[in-house]
This record gives C-alpha cells, sequence and structure tokens, in this order.
C-alpha cells in the first residue's frame, strides 16, 4: 500500500511515496562495538538560508563544495552557494537552473564539470540537466538527445569509471529502476544484469580507493531496506549483519580520514533521526558510531567531504518540517 507524504516539502506537494510497512517497521539490527567520534558545528561567517532537500557535492576544480536549490518552507530555492572549509558565500550566476527541490548532482571527472538533474519545482517532475563549471562559477543547461524520466530524489554518484552515474527516482507514479550514464554531452542507458530495487532518496557515496559505490535505504513501494554496492559494471546485493533503520533522504559520503562511506540522519517513518553509521568494507557490515555529540535529527540535508577543512559537513535538511542552515564537521 502506497501513500503521499506532503509534510510541508511544499503547499504544492513534494510527492514522496513510500511503503508503509517498510517505513514504519523497517528497524535496525543490534549493531557491533561503535567506535567514537563527534560532530562539531561550525559557525562560519555567512551560511545560506534554512533549506531541505538541496543539492549538495564537491567540486575538485574549484577547490570548493556547491551547493544548489532546496526548499525553504515556503518556496523552492535557485540560488547556489560554496563553502571553502571557512565560509560559505553565494555565487551570482549569469543562468541558474530554475527553482527546484529534490535533485542532485555529483562530479564528473572526466569533463570536470558537476552534473545536476531532476527535482520538483512545486508543480513539475523535471529532467533537465544542467552543467557547473567550477572554473567561471557559472551553470551551463546541457540541452541532450536523450535523459531519464523526470524524476525527484534520483540516485546520481561518481561511477567508478569516472563518469557520473544516475539511479531511480519517482516520477510522480512509479519508482525507477533504470540506470543512466552522463557521457560529457548526453545520457545514455546502461544496462547492469542485476539492479537495485526500485526506490528514490537513497542514500549513496562512493569510495574512490576501491571503487565501490554503496547505496543505502530510500523510499520504495517494495521494502528498500537494503544495501547494494556497484564496482562500475555489477551491483551487488549485500547482506550486512548489522544496518541503519530504514531511512529515506538521508545523507552520505566518503570520508578519507577513516577511508570508509558514512551515513547520517535520515527519516524513518515520519521521525527524523540524528545517527551516524560506517560501511565496513572488508567485513560487508554497517556500524553505529558513538558519537559523543551529534547535530540534530535531520532529512534532506547536503553531505560532502571540504578538503579545505578537512573534513565531512552536513549543512541543512529539516527537523519536523522546520528548515534548518547550521553547518557541522564529521570528527572520526
Amino acid at each position: 500500500m502506497k501513500f503521499t507524504r506532503s509534510r510541508t516539502l511544499s503547499r504544492s506537494l513534494l510527492v514522496l511515496g513510500c511503503c508503509c510497512g517498510a517505513i514504519a517497521f523497517g528497524w535496525a539490527t543490534t549493531p557491533s562495538v561503535p567506535h567514537s567520534a563527534s560532530w562539531v558545528q561550525v559557525s562560519p561567517a555567512n551560511s545560506p538560508p534554512a533549506r531541505s532537500y538541496l543539492a549538495m557535492t564537491y567540486d575538485p576544480v574549484s577547490g570548493k563544495i556547491i551547493t544548489f536549490g532546496g526548499f525553504d518552507g515556503m518556496g523552492y530555492l535557485n540560488d547556489t552557494w560554496t563553502f571553502d572549509g571557512v565560509t560559505w558565500t553565494q555565487v551570482a550566476t549569469n543562468t541558474p537552473p530554475p527553482a527546484r527541490a529534490a535533485a542532485q548532482m555529483a562530479y564528473d571527472s572526466v569533463t570536470q564539470k558537476v552534473v545536476l538533474f531532476g527535482g520538483f519545482d512545486g508543480a513539475n517532475y523535471l529532467g533537465d540537466t544542467w552543467l557547473w563549471d567550477g572554473t567561471t562559477s557559472q551553470w551551463r543547461h546541457a540541452r541532450t538527445a536523450h535523459h531519464p524520466r523526470r524524476v525527484t530524489g534520483p540516485m546520481l554518484f561518481p561511477d567508478p569509471n569516472g563518469r557520473v552515474d544516475l539511479f531511480g527516482g519517482f516520477d510522480g507514479h512509479f519508482y525507477q529502476l533504470t540506470m543512466w550514464q552522463w557521457t560529457g554531452s548526453d545520457w545514455t542507458q546502461v544496462f547492469p544484469a542485476t539492479v537495485p530495487y526500485a526506490r528514490s532518496s537513497a542514500a549513496v557515496a562512493t569510495n574512490p580507493t576501491i571503487d565501490q559505490v554503496v547505496l543505502f535505504g530510500g523510499l520504495a513501494d517494495v521494502n528498500p531496506n537494503n544495501t547494494w554496492t556497484y564496482n562500475g559494471t555489477t551491483w551487488s546485493l549485500r547482506s550486512p549483519a548489522n544496518q541503519p533503520l530504514l531511512v529515506y533522504a538521508a545523507s552520505a559520503a566518503f570520508d578519507p580520514n577513516i577511508n570508509a562511506v558514512i551515513l547520517f540522519g535520515g527519516g524513518s517513518g515520519g521521525v527524523d533521526q540524528n545517527t551516524t553509521w560506517q560501511w565496513f568494507v572488508a567485513a560487508g557490515n554497517w556500524g553505529q558510531v558513538a558519537t559523543t555529540q551529534s547535530p540534530p535529527p535531520r532529512e534532506g540535508a547536503g553531505m560532502a567531504y571540504s578538503p579545505g577543512l578537512g573534513r565531512v559537513i552536513v549543512f541543512g535538511g529539516q527537523n519536523s518540517e522546520t528548515p534548518l542552515n547550521d553547518t557541522w564537521q564529521f570528527m572520526p
């Protein structure tokens, strides 16, 4: 049985469907012995206004984290901000993408551009592609011959082969399980022998040291309470002894300080979380990280590693429908 979540993500409704049983009752098993770490709040001189369901990633060309759009509780946004490890700076762009929330973006190391796709603008599911050039700090609309379906909550991630891949999303009627790759000028559909079950709003991150993508959770008609890994050719369903609660709109990033993908927060059964988890590659298992301090619970936050700060940061999101604009760094 599917229902529609509106919460207050939009007066016009940002549709997020989910499986009632999976979202309400997907509990984690007892975690393995965690190690201790902490989250520390950063106090930059300037910060973007509060927002949730923003798109955020690290751009190696500019050496900064870039964030775009989101929802501020009243409307959809189309502003662009960068974070250099010290402060946030709004970037004046000539032709920004139209306002939206629940889009995603990732860095393509082959073309050295950040790729943004999808989202929802309060009335329409979006299927346009935009490229961020870190050398000029400008957006360009990529007018493609082909593109994935117009969706909210797609999963974009750096492919181990250097390209940007896209999986899933929700088109207003159905969750998707197709996979696409950005060629630099167009989208081409790819057909791995096995793909994850259809879903949107899953947590996804790439570990570049072993060329492994990790995907967990999300929203779906079929229970998405599972972990998948991808090596650039093959998706594998994993069977970890421990894993997080089933969460949607959680945040994930690779932390080179511990050489691991970490996952934070997300919504579970309508309750926002603030736990931190680490994916242990050798064991094929999740372990909860015991933190002495954590950001407030949230979903729809941005998360990326900041070389300028030398830490993974979390920015924004929403806690019980209240948009946030705080910045936190993870101290493993």
